[in-house]
């Protein structure tokens, strides 16, 4: 993977992040999600316990896109999962899917085979160089699941880089404006199936 960032800069490649080292590199993954989501500083002390318990789920896998500096450091990370009927983002898309009418068979169909692309965050520094696709592409490779689901927050239009990426990639709908527990913000769910062409 060779990307421009911009002239400045060393041109990125990709990585596979083991369960260490995205903990090791944690502090550094969650400054790209709290700027790539426009969250608050220190909503990353909140993120930390949950990105660390994730990478002991069954089917775990992630990568990060890193410059080639001596320190190396990230520019983006993306991680996943296996899905599960216990977890809780699964329980959550189950009751909404639920409730907007969609029968049995297609919940099942949905929810019973499915890797969960859990996050996928670019640094603002180097979003618009393809990142982002490439991170997709590399974390799906080979997955065995059915397919992928993932979660976004809805937006005007679907006017951001995060839902032009996903349709660009040819994700679908899955079931949209839906409000998880404990956010008011709607969110959209996306769905591909693997494997991923």
């Amino acid at each position: 993977m060779r990307t421009v960032v911009n002239d400045a800069e060393p041109t990125p490649y990709l990585v596979d992040l083991s369960a260490h080292e995205i903990r090791r590199r944690l502090p550094e993954a969650l400054s790209i999600y709290v700027e790539a989501m426009g969250y608050p500083q220190g909503t990353e002390y909140h993120r930390a316990p949950m990105w660390s318990e994730h990478v002991l789920r069954p089917g775990w896998r992630g990568v990060g896109a890193v410059l080639p500096t001596p320190e190396a450091p990230l520019v983006a990370v993306a991680y996943g999962y296996r899905g599960a009927r216990h977890q809780w983002w699964h329980q959550q898309v189950r009751e909404g899917l639920r409730r907007s009418g969609s029968s049995t068979e297609y919940i099942d169909a949905i929810l019973d085979d499915y890797f969960e692309l859990t996050e996928l965050h670019v640094s603002p520094s180097a979003q618009g160089h393809g990142l982002g696709s490439a991170l997709t592409r590399r974390l799906l490779e080979g997955r065995e699941e059915r397919n992928v689901l993932l979660s976004t927050p809805e937006v005007a239009e679907e006017g951001n880089r995060a839902w032009r990426l996903y349709r660009r990639l040819g994700f679908e709908d899955v079931l949209r404006n839906f409000t998880f527990a404990g956010d008011r913000r709607p969110f959209a769910v996306l769905g591909h199936a693997l494997p991923f062409e």
